[in-house]
């Protein structure tokens, strides 16, 4: 189950559970759209992987226990350890190759 962090690692921007801007890759780092675009070229800086939309978890259980009340997002903000100049190099070298190729 994904833990929903609830923030962007990058420019810490809140990311409620049910944010449409929040992006995710293969192992759940969390960034908002805008850093995705426009600093990490859809190249994740922690394993190389690009970016889907973050699944949007129902707020009412239309099956018994399974919703955002019964399982609660995380609330432990995560942030990057690279700097913005870092973290463009890095998405630069390798967006040219598709996500699904790295």
């Amino acid at each position: 189950m994904l833990e929903i962090r609830p923030n962007c690692e990058c420019c810490d921007k809140d990311l409620p559970p049910n944010s449409t801007e929040a992006m995710i890759c293969t192992y759940e780092c969390t960034f908002c759209t805008a850093c995705v675009e426009d600093i990490l070229s859809n190249v994740c800086p922690n394993c190389g992987g690009g970016f889907m939309p973050r699944p949007i978890r129902p707020k009412t259980a239309r099956r018994e226990g399974v919703s955002v009340q019964h399982q609660l997002p995380s609330t432990k903000r995560v942030h990057t350890p690279y700097t913005i100049e870092e973290l463009k190099v890095f998405g630069e070298q390798f967006k040219h190759i598709a996500p699904e190729d790295r």
